[in-house]
């Protein structure tokens, strides 16, 4: 699996490329947090419905989140639930970045690799995605509304071309 990879391989790389002498300086992914919003807050089916395929995509209960103050003119009220979102750590962040790289992104039409650009400055890297069907865990039948979802990788990189190494390193289809 991907951690292994990351045991055997990527960490002695970094080591090599980025010029540490310690391995407990090379940067680690520490966790994956995978959201997703919803636009529909009125349906509740379709709140059940995105917790069901973000459980199943993850393999973890996502956490239902929920409105921190009423919107007049986007007619949300405090408390009503806008979304669901998951915070993967350890091994499962690494099964969940393998089945990521490996099954979902190739799967998407017109592929072309993922911006280098959406780095935060301190590593961590975010993209969206426009639906949830990429990912083979979830059918057709299931899905109740096509919803997005953000993913964020953080890692305990220090600058963006640390980070950039070590998702190079694991399998990150980077566009050139």
């Amino acid at each position: 699996m991907l951690n292994e990879k990351y045991e055997e391989e990527v960490r002695e790389s970094l080591m090599n490329e980025l010029g540490y002498d310690n391995p407990m300086e090379v940067p680690e992914v520490e966790k994956v947090v995978v959201n997703m919003g919803i636009s529909e807050h009125d349906d509740p089916s379709i709140i059940d419905g995105a917790v069901e395929n973000l459980m199943n995509i993850t393999g973890q209960r996502p956490v239902v989140t929920r409105a921190r103050k009423s919107i007049s003119d986007f007619d949300i009220r405090k408390g009503v639930p806008v979304g669901c979102k998951v915070t993967l750590r350890g091994k499962r962040a690494y099964e969940f970045l393998n089945k990521l790289y490996n099954v979902a992104l190739p799967s998407i039409r017109d592929f072309r690799g993922l911006s280098p650009d959406s780095f935060d400055g301190r590593g961590n890297y975010s993209l969206g995605m426009d639906e949830q069907l990429v990912f083979p865990e979830v059918t057709f039948d299931d899905v109740r509304q096509v919803q997005g979802m953000d993913i964020t990788i953080v890692t305990s990189a220090e600058t963006d071309r640390e980070g950039y190494y070590l998702l190079k390193e694991l399998g990150s289809p980077f566009r050139e």
